[in-house]
């Protein structure tokens, strides 16, 4: 039996105990379930011979970027000895291997410092390791955050919120329904029915998402979980988060009345998320309002946010460039690639980066170009 054929009789299989399932519970059964789900499989997801490419596979120079921010907010933290650089869902671990390979080569931190990665897949772990093998030193793995509780320094997640399972709903008339997902013989089909929580339509009375008929987008409430394991392991630091998204007043605008739902196989785009269950991406965008309010409710501010190309470019990608440029000519034909983190990626995937602790931090040098928190706002 081939592995999706497996997965799907497991969600239908649930489906006929327990009845129709929301779309939360099916997409997180489609990507997370233990050996089969999409992120837990032993196939790659990511490069040419996966689904998609994050910015890290595009050049060395975005993990080398990254490492400068984070090596001011190591220096506004006062340089301590056990600063602890955390990164949640690394895929390959190229961003990781940027990273640590500039603070080596050029930042030179001293001694006690360490590298971890958060990786529930087994499999990915070991491709990890072997692309990580000269990092032993500084690195450790964790399937779970609340490992290292106690920590203080600075947590990555690049391209991980837009794979948190988000709920579905639709206007019906003046108010919204959910959408459950219900199976047959002939596979999986939706029907609409009665808000899974009250915590949805809190939700969406807060942002102000439209009550117009067939509306529908998605709703992503596991990111108050995530950021509250974030608030209870570390001591003090920084959040980092990169991803495609915008502030709520877009997200939820008339532009957008068919939600951001897509999924990802060979390269190509797809509305279905009944297909290839467990082969293939199911993602949805970020709400950073969302993502703002909730940390601001944790004590946890909220420091800057931009594209990611400004952000790059504040950091001094260019100078970078130069550099590599001056002592190995043969960088010349690395620029179109870099060109992708500042036009394309650069552009729809945007950055924020949150702070907890006692210090006063007023900003950043990634945000020194361009700070678009006002954008945040709702109207």
């Amino acid at each position: 039996m081939k592995s999706n054929e497996a997965l799907e009789r497991l969600i239908k299989e649930r489906i006929k105990k327990e009845g129709p399932v929301t779309f939360e519970t099916f997409m997180d059964m489609a990507l997370y379930w233990p050996g089969l789900g999409y992120y837990m499989s032993d196939r790659p997801p990511f490069g040419p011979e996966g689904d998609f490419y994050t910015s890290s596979h595009l050049h060395p120079i975005f993990g080398w970027m990254i490492a400068l921010q984070i090596d001011e907010m190591r220096a506004l933290m006062g340089k301590p000895a056990d600063f602890t650089v955390v990164e949640i869902g690394p895929g390959r671990g190229y961003l990781s291997e940027g990273v640590i390979e500039y603070i080596k080569k050029y930042l030179k931190w001293a001694e006690g410092w360490r590298y971890v990665i958060i990786e529930r897949n087994p499999h990915a772990v070991e491709s990890q390791k072997r692309i990580l093998s000269q990092h032993t030193d500084v690195l450790r793995w964790s399937d779970n955050l609340s490992e290292i509780e106690g920590f203080s320094g600075c947590v990555i997640a690049n391209e991980v919120l837009d794979a948190f399972p988000v709920h579905l709903i639709e206007a019906d008339g003046d108010r919204f329904k959910e959408i459950y997902v219900n199976a047959s013989e002939e596979g999986f089909f939706e029907i609409a029915g009665q808000l899974s929580s009250l915590e949805l339509q809190e939700y969406i009375e807060r942002y102000r998402v439209p009550v117009k008929p067939g509306y529908r987008t998605e709703v992503n409430l596991r990111i108050k979980g995530y950021l509250l394991e974030i608030n209870q392991c570390m001591e003090e630091g920084f959040v980092l988060t990169i991803d495609y998204g915008w502030p709520a007043s877009q997200y939820y605008s008339e532009e957008h009345s068919k939600g951001t739902l897509l999924c990802y196989y060979r390269h190509t785009l797809s509305e279905d998320p009944y297909s290839r269950v467990g082969q293939q991406d199911i993602t949805a965008h970020v709400n950073f309002t969302c993502l703002r309010d909730v940390a601001d409710e944790m004590g946890i501010q909220t420091l800057g946010y931009c594209p990611q190309g400004t952000f790059l470019v504040s950091l001094g990608i260019d100078r970078v460039m130069a550099e590599q440029l001056q002592y190995n000519p043969d960088f010349q034909k690395d620029i179109p690639k870099i060109k992708g983190l500042l036009l394309g990626m650069g552009e729809t995937h945007k950055v924020m980066i949150q702070y907890k602790g006692d210090r006063e931090i007023n900003s950043l040098r990634g945000f020194q170009l361009r700070n678009r928190l006002n954008l945040l706002d709702l109207w």
